[in-house]
């Protein structure tokens, strides 16, 4: 918690900020208002030394007086490759002062997530998923503002955050209306590029009004401040010349004012002219003349604090200065007395932390940009040193070695690698890429640079795919990658490319490795990878033969190692796709499992295989009617992301599933719920990608069997539900569900011709299953007066697919396609079939539609009062008011 508190002087920089001190009072009054009362934001921005600093200390002083509990931190610009370091300074004090019990207690299921990037718990094994990180934290503010109301959040030179602070402070902006904490930011404008710039313009987009600029003080300001300094004798020319010479910069003038008082100048036009040389004085070249003439011992202790940046004991500065102690104290308050250094307030519970920190961050960059380069090199590798010998570990000391000119030095390669370990452990992949491309400079050695490559591969996987792509094949390119690590590599680009949609570069790079190994479970993963890309593939048409293949590699298998589960559950999958019999879809799927479970290196969190092949295998049980165990593995999907902290992209898909096995019990509200919650999620991953199709198409499905047609077509329209359609697999059909969208706004012509372009793909690819690819059921009703014939042929596909693959639901929805195109008997007959197959079907909502269908067309109010039970127990709106529209006419045809 940096110090923020006004002094005398300092609070002479609130001069003309009477508006911004009464938004402030506003805000903390409405916090102090409720304890349920929403949080607030405000955003203070300005250029150097305009008193941003100076309001954050009167924000402080307001607070407090109305029993807020305020904690404050600040950015630095030296410190901007340590991540968390300003969250850590916001929040970790409160955190340490509790019992770790209290602290693991209070955070519950975050503490292991958040605890690591706060310093108070130790990381895992693992690397921890940004996002998940950033939830934690923001979890940490929402439970901690509960414990200290009424809670108000100071953060100080916001734009030299660091990038994970950024990211969680963006993520608190959005949420802030869930808890009742205040948050003051300020910032310089134009500070920062990249994904810093993105986080705190979503800041500013969610502060309670538009950020406010700080301007210059006017001459009549200036010339106020100068008598409230030197007295009211000060002459209107010589406050008009502090104004000249300072243009109105509050800091300056302060600072110059100070010089003005000890130097004893007399305030009167004619010492005017001396003005210019003291401001020169007090930052830049006159600020390091004036540390020089303090002498060189004042001087290295100084540098030496810049080079720490954080933590600035008395101890460590003499370390890195070679002073003794004595001196070491001797220097402090000299560089105290000139204003350079100064004491922490206690009161920001910091004092632990260091003895001193810099009076402004204009004066820490001044002195640290002063020192000779080689000499601030070198001395930088020095803190290095004591910070690792102090214990604080390598991610402390990879701050000052990324500062260290290369120098073919294969210990600091190594105290790199373990540092980019550390931060991948806390969810810092980005901290982590800087330590290993910085090691890859120094260069590390033959035998060890492939590794630091496919550890750098690793840290940008998630954020940058086509980085990790140039990683991992100049690794391959190397020798040192060997047997299961290789194969890992080859994997692991095969996903980059994957991301990065090449997805036929994808499948080459995997059966290209795969030929060049000897029969075993390597060869075998790659295989299984193989044919997992291109059966995710959605272009024009599948490779020859692929099927075949796939069905005699997977024969075969038994199912007792991960490789050949693997092959097992892409066998199960592409039947599932080509609409074979659903029995044996299954039968593939069980002999994947071991004892009914995911088998140990299969779970939902682990890396080897990824998410794709178990999402194959909770879908091939979904679309054959297992929806138990689909629905069984949806849920520990969610679970496991939930538990590990994944809030990304894995996250999504899985509410995505979640939502995918209600819609197809028939819990249509649910449905809703979880597929807006992926949607939510996924637009935090990025749009376009497959995940954001998944989410985006079930929803427009689920919305549609709801009958809430204007709903589905405002979010095909708000999230780009048209072509072009992505390059993967997204079930359901996205085309089929385009088609019956268009159609059902009243689009037919429309609707019609993407449900033939559906046909096209389908047929293309061999996706013969009428579930998956449901076109040909919504063709032939749209058909059944424009081409009646083409719509009866289209009938009969349908239903001699549906009976191949052999699922109740499948059946049961064949008939129902075929007796929308049929009147009299005849349609009563075939209704009346399709109610028994999808009454012993898990789908309850086509067993709603079937059941209100078949009422209408027998005239019969028993089965009508039943599908409207049915209906309204689903959610399904539009069918319950067809059910009850039939009843008020008395019972007869629609």
């Amino acid at each position: 918690m940096t110090q923020v508190r006004p002094t005398a002087a300092a609070s002479a920089s609130l001069w003309e900020r009477d508006e911004e001190v009464a938004a402030v009072e506003r805000a903390v009054d409405s916090l102090c208002a409720d304890r349920s009362s929403s949080g607030g934001l405000l955003v203070f921005r300005g250029e150097a030394g305009l008193g941003k600093t100076a309001l954050l200390a009167e924000t402080r002083r307001i607070a407090e007086a109305r029993g807020c509990t305020v904690w404050s931190a600040r950015g630095g610009e030296t410190l901007r490759s340590v991540p968390f370091n300003v969250v850590r300074q916001l929040l970790q004090p409160a955190l340490v002062s509790m019992l770790p019990e209290e602290a693991r207690e209070y955070l519950g299921d975050w503490y292991d997530i958040a605890g690591p990037a706060l310093g108070i718990a130790e990381p895992g094994d693992r690397q921890a998923d940004p996002q998940g990180v950033c939830d934690g934290l923001v979890a940490a503010v929402r439970r901690l503002a509960r414990r200290d109301w009424p809670l108000v959040l100071l953060i100080d030179d916001a734009h030299w955050a660091d990038q994970e602070t950024l990211h969680w402070l963006a993520g608190l902006a959005e949420r802030l209306d869930e808890m009742s904490v205040l948050v003051v930011v300020t910032r310089r404008p134009e500070e920062v590029s990249g994904a810093s710039a993105r986080h705190l313009d979503t800041v500013a987009a969610a502060a309670h009004g538009p950020a406010t600029t700080l301007s210059a003080l006017t001459p009549a300001a200036t010339a106020g401040l100068t008598r409230a300094t030197l007295g009211e004798h000060a002459d209107a020319a010589f406050c008009r010349e502090v104004w000249a010479v300072t243009a109105g910069n509050p800091y300056d003038a302060v600072e110059l004012l100070a010089r003005v008082q000890d130097s004893e100048l007399e305030p009167v036009e004619a010492r005017a002219g001396e003005l210019r040389d003291l401001n020169r004085s007090a930052r830049g070249g006159g600020l390091v003349a004036r540390l020089e003439e303090l002498g060189i011992d004042a001087t290295r202790f100084a540098w030496a604090a810049a080079i720490l940046g954080t933590g600035i004991s008395i101890d460590l500065v003499a370390k890195l200065a070679t002073l003794r102690p004595d001196d070491a104290r001797r220097c402090a308050e000299l560089l105290r007395t000139a204003r350079i250094l100064t004491a922490p307030d206690p009161a920001t519970g910091r004092s632990a932390d260091g003895d001193l920190e810099f009076v402004h961050p204009l004066i820490a960059t001044a002195v640290y940009n002063s020192i000779p380069d080689a000499l601030r090199t070198a001395m930088h590798g020095i803190a290095a040193r004591i910070v690792a010998d102090e214990g604080h570990g390598a991610a402390a000391a990879a701050r000052h070695l990324l500062e260290v000119h290369p120098d073919d030095d294969e210990e600091l390669v190594g105290q790199l690698r373990e540092a980019a370990r550390e931060h991948l452990a806390v969810g810092a992949p980005d901290a982590a890429r800087r330590c290993l491309e910085r090691a890859l400079k120094e260069p590390p050695r033959a035998e060890s640079h492939p590794q630091v490559l496919y550890e750098l591969a690793e840290a940008t996987f998630l954020t940058a795919p086509a980085r990790t792509i140039g990683h991992l094949r100049a690794a391959l390119g190397m020798p040192g990658l060997h047997g299961g690590q290789r194969v890992d590599a080859v994997f692991r680009l095969s996903q980059a490319l994957l991301h990065n949609d090449q997805l036929e570069e994808a499948v080459r790079t995997v059966e290209a490795e795969a030929a060049r190994l000897q029969p075993g479970p390597d060869r075998m993963r790659l295989q299984a990878a193989q044919f997992m890309w291109e059966g995710l593939h959605a272009g024009e048409a599948a490779s020859p033969g692929r099927s075949q293949r796939l069905a005699d590699l997977a024969r075969p298998c038994t199912g007792r190692d991960n490789s050949e589960r693997a092959l097992l559950i892409l066998r199960g999958f592409d039947a599932l796709m080509h609409g074979e019999n659903a029995e044996e879809v299954a039968e593939l799927c069980d002999r994947a499992l071991v004892n009914g479970r995911l088998a140990p290196g299969f779970g939902w969190t682990d890396t080897e295989w990824g998410i794709e092949l178990l999402l194959m295998l909770a879908n091939a049980y979904g679309f054959t009617d297992r929806l138990d165990r689909a629905e069984t593995l949806y849920n520990e999907a969610l679970r496991a992301y939930e538990t590990a902290g994944w809030s990304g992209g894995h996250l999504a898909l899985a509410h995505a599933y979640v939502g995918i096995g209600h819609r197809r019990r028939g819990r249509l509200k649910e449905a809703e719920a979880s597929l807006r919650e992926a949607l939510r999620l996924a637009e935090r991953v990025g749009r376009g990608l497959p995940l954001y199709w998944s989410a985006t198409c079930s929803l427009v499905d689920t919305l549609l069997a709801r009958g809430q047609v204007e709903q589905a077509w405002e979010v095909a329209e708000r999230h780009g539900f048209a072509p072009p359609y992505p390059s993967t697999i997204v079930l359901p059909d996205p085309r089929s569900v385009r088609g019956r969208l268009l159609l059902a706004v009243g689009r037919t012509k429309d609707g019609i011709n993407e449900l033939e372009a559906a046909e096209k793909a389908a047929a293309a690819r061999g996706h013969h299953n009428p579930v998956l690819v449901p076109w040909a059921a919504d063709l032939a009703r749209a058909l059944r007066t424009e081409d009646p014939a083409r719509a009866a042929r289209l009938a009969v596909d349908v239903r001699r697919q549906a009976e191949r693959f052999g699922t109740d639901t499948a059946i049961g929805e064949a008939l129902r396609c075929a007796a929308d195109l049929e009147t009299g008997q005849r349609a009563v007959r075939l209704y009346g079939q399709a109610v028994t197959y999808l009454e012993a079907s898990p789908c309850q909502y086509e067993h709603a539609a079937a059941r209100i269908e078949f009422g209408i067309a027998a005239r019969s109010a028993a089965d009508l009062h039943r599908g409207l039970d049915l209906a309204v127990s689903c959610g399904a709106d539009g069918l319950a008011e067809r059910a009850r529209a039939a009843l008020r006419a008395g019972v007869g045809p629609a």
